[in-house]
């Protein structure tokens, strides 16, 4: 499986660091305690700077065009024609083009990114950097931090609060911040975005610094108020029963990906499922008949179980060609609309009963 992490070369590391668990791929720096963020950025091979350039583009009607003005000269040898409001970002430790950018893109460097997060909890005070990295040649980092406080379901089921932030530096997309709620027993990671919320902030590379901090500050204000709303939604759902049946039932549900598969679930045509459809929902229900995290008394039979069986099968039991796509899957993809979709259907069972999965 690819994991695309950045080889540094000059140091012969690859660069990602985690916290004392190691990851699939068993690469980068393992660490024992949580560090700065400025040991965080030598840890995961982030100190480098990245520059924006004037890009150029060769010239091939030779000598005639000598009087343009946006030429370089070598002597008196004609070389390039400047490309006008375009501009290559450049790795400057290693001299790699990262991508092409136009004249308004603001290079946010790595160290800005981690002062994003320290910002949100000011100066850093109790934020826990977990995981950091960068994939490809330098362009496209990311970052994971384990917020100070917990969602406590029950009297010994506790969620921790994570932020997860990444940005690129090849004008492929915004710098993306997303509050993540992580189940300690089994890392499931959840899909937060609940009815009229939204649990992440996109910030364009053309804003200025005093606007991301002010983002910084939204996105922990976003955090704290859903996890205020998950935890009162969490601990009603870790009292509500349901049945093995019913169990299967709400998984099928949550992973009909297609108004095909919920029509033949709705009129009982199973014969016209797929074979995959079918082998991953046994998957799901037998992690969430089986594993250690679904024996609790807040999630064996409960409707809280059910709900972290979905998100615990996309974290702990699918397997992934690479731990980016993996992020992607549970963060934007697949993953992330089965999780959604089991959220709903374990909220509209909590509210109208069983009679809901018919």
């Amino acid at each position: 499986m690819a994991h695309n992490l950045n080889y540094n070369e000059r140091t012969g590391k690859h660069a990602f660091f985690s916290v004392k668990q190691k990851a699939w791929h068993s690469l980068g720096t393992i660490v024992e305690d949580y560090p700065t963020s400025r040991e965080a950025i030598g840890f995961a091979g982030l100190d480098f700077e990245v520059e924006k350039r004037p890009l150029f583009t060769p010239n091939t009607l030779g000598m005639d065009l000598l009087t343009n003005t946006n030429t370089i000269y070598l002597g008196n040898q004609h070389e390039a024609i400047k490309v006008p409001d375009a501009f290559a970002t450049v790795r400057a430790d290693t001299q790699q083009v990262l991508g092409v950018v136009g004249k308004d893109y603001k290079v946010v460097q790595n160290r800005d990114a981690f002062a994003f997060f320290d910002a949100i909890v000011g100066g850093g005070d109790g934020i826990k950097y977990e995981t950091a990295g960068c994939l490809g040649r330098g362009e496209r980092i990311f970052i994971t931090a384990k917020l100070p406080d917990y969602i406590r379901i029950g009297r010994n089921d506790c969620i921790e609060k994570y932020l997860f932030l990444s940005t690129t530096h090849d004008g492929s997309g915004s710098i993306t911040a997303a509050f993540t709620p992580v189940r300690i027993v089994c890392q499931n990671t959840l899909n937060a975005a609940m009815q009229n919320h939204i649990n992440a902030v996109h910030i364009r590379h053309t804003t200025g610094a005093s606007e991301r901090l002010k983002q910084a500050h939204r996105l922990m204000g976003m955090s704290n108020a859903l996890a205020e709303e998950l935890t009162q939604v969490f601990n009603y759902w870790s009292r509500v029963k349901i049945s093995d049946p019913q169990l299967k039932r709400l998984i099928e549900l949550a992973l009909a990906t297609n108004p095909e598969t919920t029509e033949a679930l709705r009129s009982n045509k199973r014969e016209v499922l797929s074979p995959l459809y079918i082998n991953t929902v046994e998957s799901v229900l037998e992690y969430a008949l089986t594993s250690d995290s679904q024996k609790m008394d807040t999630t064996k039979s409960t409707l809280f179980g059910a709900y972290n069986a979905v998100t615990g099968y996309h974290q702990n039991v699918k397997v992934y060609s690479s731990d980016e796509r993996k992020l992607k899957s549970v963060l934007q993809g697949a993953g992330m609309k089965n999780n959604q979709s089991a959220f709903d259907l374990c909220m509209a069972f909590a509210t109208f009963g069983p009679k809901f999965l018919n």
